[in-house]
C-alpha cells in the first residue's frame, strides 16, 4: 500500500517527482488546504523553513511515521513531541555548509568594502561618490568565528584564504589550526565576528548589550545562523552609537521583519531575505537528500546515516 505524505511547503521539482513516484502526495500550503488533509491518513509530514510541524498537527495523524525538514535547523519542528511519539525526525545535516559559508563571505566583503553603497551610488549616476568612498579590506584583519561546526570551519578556511587571522570560540576546543579563546577574547580581538551557532536555550540572545560593548570599536558583526542569537534592540543601539561599524545578516528574529525593521533600514546594515541556502544547486540538493531519506523510511529502506536527527533517542 502506498503511503501518504503531507507537504507544508513547495520543494524542488526533482524531489517532488521522487515523492510522487513512491507515495501519494497531499499539500497543505495554507490553512484551508491543510484542513482538507486532516481527513487523510498521513504517514509523513515534510516542511522547509516556514511550515510548522507542531504537536497538534502530529496528533491529528495516528499513523505518522516521520516528520522532515528540507534543511538543517529544526526550529519549526517540535522534535521533543515527535520523539515522545516515536516519530523519526529527518533533516539534511551539513548540506548547506558550502553555500552558507559563501554567503557569509559575500556579506563580509560587501560590508567591509562598502560595496552595496558603491553600486547603489553608481546606479544613481553618482560616479563622483568615489571621492568620498570609505572602505577597507579583509586582508590582515582578525576574523572571530563563534561556533565551529561544518559552516564555521568553512568560513574560517575562507577567511584564512583572504589573509585573515582566525580566532574562534566554540562549545569545546577542537583540533584546528586556529587559536581558541573565551568568547570575550574573540569579541575583543576580532575586526569581524561571524556567528555560526545553533539556536537553543543556551544561545538565545548570546550577543547582547554586554557582548556588543566588549567588541572592538569599529568592528563588524555577521549573522547567517539564526536571528534570535542576537538581542536586536541592543544591536540597534550599538549601531547608532558607533560601538560597532556595521552589521550584515541573512537571518532575523522575525521574518519578514516587523520589530527588526529599524535594523533593516539602518545605513550601516545589509540584510538579505534568508536566501543563503536558496541557490539552485543547494536547494535541489537539500530537497533531494531529505526526500530520498523520507521515502527510504516509508518503503522499508535504509535512510542515510545521520539523517535521523533523533535516532539516539528512538533506538
Amino acid at each position: 500500500m502506498r503511503k501518504n505524505v503531507l507537504l507544508l511547503e513547495t520543494i524542488a521539482e526533482e524531489a517532488l517527482a521522487v515523492l510522487q513516484k513512491n507515495v501519494n502526495v497531499f499539500t497543505g500550503y495554507d490553512e484551508a488546504s491543510l484542513q482538507e488533509v486532516l481527513k487523510e491518513d498521513i504517514h509523513a509530514i515534510i516542511t522547509r523553513g516556514k511550515g510548522l510541524i507542531t504537536q497538534p498537527l502530529m496528533d491529528a495523524f495516528p499513523h505518522l511515521q516521520v516528520v522532515a525538514r528540507c534543511g538543517v535547523g529544526l526550529d519549526n519542528v517540535d522534535v521533543a513531541a515527535a520523539t515522545e511519539k516515536k516519530i523519526r525526525v529527518i533533516n539534511a545535516p551539513g548540506s548547506n555548509a558550502a553555500t552558507i559559508a559563501e554567503h557569509t563571505l559575500s556579506l563580509m566583503l560587501m560590508l567591509m568594502r562598502n560595496m552595496y553603497e558603491s553600486a547603489s551610488q553608481v546606479k544613481q549616476n553618482n560616479w563622483s561618490w568615489r571621492n568620498s568612498y570609505a572602505g577597507d579590506e579583509l586582508n590582515g584583519k582578525t576574523l572571530g568565528v563563534l561556533g565551529m561546526g561544518n559552516i564555521g570551519k568553512r568560513v574560517a578556511r575562507l577567511g584564512e584564504a583572504f589573509g585573515m587571522e582566525v580566532v574562534y570560540w566554540s562549545k569545546s576546543v577542537q583540533d584546528l589550526p586556529y587559536k581558541y579563546l573565551a568568547m570575550e577574547g574573540v569579541l575583543r580581538q576580532s575586526d569581524v565576528v561571524s556567528l555560526h551557532l545553533p539556536l537553543n536555550n543556551e544561545t538565545g540572545k548570546i550577543i547582547g548589550e554586554k557582548q556588543l560593548r566588549v567588541m572592538k570599536r569599529g568592528s563588524l558583526l555577521i549573522n547567517t545562523a539564526r536571528g534570535a542569537l542576537i538581542d536586536h534592540p541592543a544591536l540597534l543601539q550599538a549601531l547608532n552609537s558607533g560601538v560597532i561599524s556595521g552589521f550584515a545578516a541573512d537571518v532575523l528574529p522575525d521574518e519578514p521583519p516587523v520589530e527588526s525593521a529599524d535594523i533593516v533600514r539602518h545605513p550601516r546594515a545589509i540584510i538579505t531575505p534568508h536566501t543563503g541556502s536558496l541557490t539552485s544547486a543547494t536547494y535541489r540538493q537539500i530537497c533531494l537528500l531529505t526526500i530520498n531519506n523520507v521515502v527510504a523510511v516509508l518503503t522499508g529502506g535504509e535512510p542515510e546515516p545521520g539523517s535521523i536527527y533523533n535516532r539516539k533517542a528512538l533506538f
